[in-house]
């Protein structure tokens, strides 16, 4: 078992893939990594259809949420926020774009600035101590799901 986890760890590593699996990952509530979801499920999710879900998951693996965006450029920018409540590719507190960042559902730029002004962020627990300060418990669980701090070095 040992060897195909490490096995696996260094397919990523040379895949250039965020290695959420070693991470501080924020627990999904209501949306679904768009690296694992089935394309059935992606199929049924709002303004997807078989033949784009089809299309998104030939693309994958999905190296940030960027990546799953422009997978998503048929989709208009209302319809992908709308998606994005249900699937997304978690994003690295401490290296994530502006861009990034904003396409969370519900996100604006004082949030943005939030976000960055916390960095390193070194556990979840100081991301939701600190961003705690702005939002209700419902807001940063919810907030939490599209996050991941990496394993310190």
């Amino acid at each position: 078992m040992k060897q195909i986890v490490g096995v696996v760890i260094v397919a990523a590593s040379i895949a250039g893939l965020p290695l959420v699996g070693s991470a501080q990952v924020g627990k999904p509530v209501t949306i679904v990594d768009a690296n694992l979801i089935t394309e059935a499920d992606l199929a049924k999710l709002p303004n997807m259809n078989a033949a784009l879900a089809k299309a998104v998951v030939a693309k994958r693996p999905f190296k940030t949420v960027k990546d799953l965006d422009n997978a998503l450029s048929a989709l208009t920018k209302e319809q992908r926020t709308e998606l994005y409540g249900r699937v997304f590719v978690p994003i690295n507190l401490n290296t994530a774009t502006d861009e990034e960042i904003l396409l969370i559902p519900g996100l604006g730029n004082r949030m943005l600035r939030e976000f960055k002004e916390y960095r390193p962020y070194a556990a979840l627990a100081q991301f939701h101590r600190e961003i705690g300060k702005y939002v209700d418990d419902k807001e940063l669980a919810r907030l939490e799901q599209y996050v991941f701090v990496p394993a310190a070095k």
